[in-house]
């Protein structure tokens, strides 16, 4: 303990204090020297100095100089997970910035501090004593923080004592965390090492691809990774992304965007912030809601310094990403490029063999081959079945003596696979048999031997009559997705059952006025057109069209058949109904009709499902009440002047990124629990919401001092947003809100929820 140190204390306190301190300091020193790693010594040092300098919690923060963070593995209190924070934020960040302790009685009056943490965790900040954590050479390593002194106030002697006691400690602490960070660091490469072993295993092209975006994600501690592989024969970049059945292929030419730009400069490329980067294009961002915040990309190279590809990385989890994770993206993919080679090998050998293997994979489809003349050698019983043939009416004839008349367009398409090794489809083609007709997908193929010389052709039935009509009978009387899922499922999907699923309500504003207006006739053109739109928007992400209502539609997200991101589809299916809307009213305008204005409500809930009605007429829908709640949010469009309503429940459920705003905190009617409410502004664009990003913050602010009952406070915040957007028509009600609750106050026990009195 220094001479300094021993001064302080010896000027503010009484000899057996001082002796009682001084004993304390080289206590400390013995006690965290026989530990074993940082989390014993944080953990020791907080109970330590938390007791003797008589506080409520205390924290240790130590800087990681890598990211630029304070961070902390234990706090007294119930917060037991590792925090992070920039090391020049909050209280912390300017003590540890400044080198300089400091003693604040009032945490709320201090500009410097955050009183969301208390917001999230219910506890009330009163008073904090905050000091530097500096070695004997003087070095700044992190900070200490006691909150909430039990008695009294903090005082000098506090902060000097306080001081004191994490220098007696801080040798131990820097070498803890020196410690750590090797054990982290080994740990880290030994998992990498496995990683890569596992990855480069697998010959799967689809599965590689599928995998080692997975694991670049992981391993960054990432939202989302996308390898994309250079086609050399069209000079794009592409990648596969899902699997199986559901996998889609995403193709763009290899010199756009930042993966482009990376591909053909052969540089990797850290942008922390990717909306002020003039490579990076939002258009995608907009098409899918998502909201790009950091990229990391780095180039594929194989093993002869080719570049294959580019990995890209998206929205490091916690901050931008660091020159390490670049580091470990680069040896990640110069690792996986090799296995990326022999895939691509054992693809191409897949390939050939499916070739061989075709005839005996389709034996369950009827199968006809040819010889290279064009004469039928063989044709399985599938084939004879569905044709109406015998063995003896097509075996060894010719096939343009076979199928003649309508059906002599198959002798064509035998024909142009002469031109060409890829394989010919022809979908939903319709068949003359014997006695009628049948409806078939038809697939013509070479015959090759081990040489890849061609042996024949082969032509393969799938006898879809049955499925086509029972299809078309079915969308007559149901949704098409249904009658899809009927025939595709082995279950009875329309069983009843209680299920989680998102509904979706809109409904037209002022329907009655704009009848009255066209009468009858021109009513059901607007309606056919608008509900042609609409349910265009619905069906395009997997929803279920459940009824029409009038001029209202009501949609379903999770059922028949649920997806992972349900809730996502039915905010993009909103976003993407406002859009249809927007330009199908340019339109109306520029023929001089008048515009149509909606209001979309969403909820995700519990809900009953199945069939409902009468032995004469059954319809497949949902009832209960988180379909109620969803037609309320509706309705509450009107009430607050916006356009799309979405409850805390499918909120919280959301896993992509929208442009949201807390609206406000209500008992809808026929409810007793308040419900938080959201309003998502994806839709809007620069005119129609100017300013969105600053109009949005200050509109937070304004609500949070609402729900304080800080109505002066409350107006100048919603003031400030009405300036940014003079039509933000939620801003202005809240300022009437204010100002009436402010003439009339409400209640002691005043929690900011709002009761709705209109359904």
């Amino acid at each position: 303990m220094s001479q300094v140190q021993v001064g302080k204390i010896k000027g503010n306190a009484s000899d057996s204090e001082k002796l009682r301190h001084m004993e304390m300091l080289l206590g400390i020193t013995r006690t965290v020297a026989a530990m074993e790693t940082i989390d014993e010594v944080l953990n020791a040092l907080v109970g330590l100095t938390t007791t003797e300098i008589k506080a409520e919690r205390g924290s240790i923060f130590l800087n990681d100089s890598q990211t630029g963070e304070l961070y902390s593995r234990i706090a007294m209190g119930d917060i037991q997970r590792e925090i992070r924070f920039l090391n020049s934020s909050g209280i912390a960040g300017w003590v540890f910035k400044a080198d300089q302790g400091q003693i604040i009685h009032d945490a709320y009056k201090d500009n410097r501090f955050n009183p969301d943490i208390d917001e999230q965790t219910g506890f009330v900040t009163k008073n904090i004593l905050c000091a530097p954590i500096r070695t004997l050479k003087g070095e700044v390593i992190g900070v200490a923080q006691m909150l909430n002194k039990t008695k009294g106030r903090f005082t000098k002697s506090d902060l000097f004592l306080l001081e004191a006691m994490t220098t007696q400690a801080a040798i131990t602490l820097q070498n803890a965390q020196l410690v750590d960070q090797a054990e982290k660091s080994h740990s880290k490469e030994l998992e990498f090492l496995d990683l890569v072993s596992d990855v480069i295993s697998e010959l799967d092209l689809g599965a590689l691809l599928q995998r080692v975006m997975k694991e670049a994600t992981r391993m960054l501690n990432a939202e989302r990774s996308t390898l994309f592989l250079n086609d050399e024969k069209t000079s794009e970049l592409w990648s596969q992304v899902g699997e199986g059945i559901e996998s889609t292929k995403i193709r763009f030419p290899n010199h756009l965007g930042i993966a482009g730009s990376v591909f053909t400069s052969g540089q990797s490329m850290n942008i922390p912030y990717a909306y002020a980067d003039l490579n990076f294009n939002p258009a995608f961002d907009k098409q899918t809601g998502y909201f790009t915040r950091s990229i990391l990309c780095v180039p594929v190279i194989n093993k002869q310094g080719k570049l294959i590809g580019v990995t890209q990385v998206l929205n490091k989890k916690g901050g931008p990403f660091s020159d390490e994770d670049e580091s470990r993206l680069r040896a990640f993919t110069a690792q996986i490029s090799i296995a990326l080679e022999n895939a691509k090998l054992f693809s191409d050998v897949q390939k050939m063999q499916n070739y061989n293997d075709s005839m005996l994979e389709s034996m369950s489809n009827g199968v006809i081959t040819f010889d290279e003349q064009g004469v039928i050698v063989t044709c399985n019983t599938p084939a004879l079945h569905m044709l109406h043939v015998d063995e003896k009416d097509i075996i060894s004839h010719k096939a343009a003596d076979f199928f003649v008349d309508d059906n002599a367009w198959i002798v064509e398409k035998l024909e142009l696979l002469n031109d060409t090794e890829d394989p010919y489809l022809a979908m939903d083609v319709q068949l003359d048999v014997q006695d009628g007709s049948m409806f078939a997908n038809l697939t013509f193929v070479h015959l090759l031997d081990h040489q890849k010389q061609r042996l024949g052709k082969m032509m393969m039935l799938e006898d879809i009559s049955s499925e086509k009509r029972m299809r078309s009978t079915l969308s007559k009387h149901m949704d098409p997705t249904i009658a899809n899922n009927l025939l595709d499922e082995s279950e009875d999907i329309l069983g009843g059952q209680d299920t989680v699923a998102t509904i979706l309500f809109s409904d037209i504003r002022g329907f009655t006025s704009i009848t009255e207006e066209l009468g009858a006739f021109g009513t059901v053109n607007l309606l056919n057109e608008y509900f042609t739109l609409m349910v265009d928007c619905i069906r395009a992400e997997g929803g279920m069209l459940d009824k029409f209502i009038g001029d209202a539609i009501m949609a379903a997200f999770g059922v028949p058949m649920k997806h992972e991101d349900d809730e996502d589809r039915a905010v993009r299916v909103a976003i993407k109904m406002m859009k249809a809307l927007n330009r199908w009213n340019i339109e109306r305008s520029a023929d001089g009709k008048p515009p149509v204005h909606i209001g979309i409500g969403l909820n995700s809930d519990h809900v009953i499902t199945g069939n409902i009605g009468s032995p004469t007429r059954m319809d497949y829908t949902l009832i209960g009440d988180g379909v109620n709640l969803a037609a309320r949010l509706e309705s509450a469009c009107k009430y607050y002047k916006a356009q799309i309503l979405l409850s805390e429940n499918t909120y919280k459920a959301l896993k992509g990124t929208y442009k949201i705003r807390l609206v406000d905190s209500v008992i809808v009617k026929g409810k007793s629990q308040p419900v938080d409410i959201y309003e998502v502004l994806d839709h809007h664009h620069e005119e129609s919401f100017p300013n969105l990003m600053d109009t949005v913050s200050y509109f937070s602010e304004g609500l949070a001092r609402y729900r304080k009952a800080q109505w002066d406070g409350a107006i100048d915040k919603f003031e400030k947003a009405l300036k940014h957007n003079p039509s933000d028509n939620l801003s202005r009600m809240y300022i009437d809100r204010c100002k009436t609750l402010k003439a009339t106050p409400p209640e002691d026990d005043w929690n900011g929820v709002w009761t709705m009195t209109e359904k």
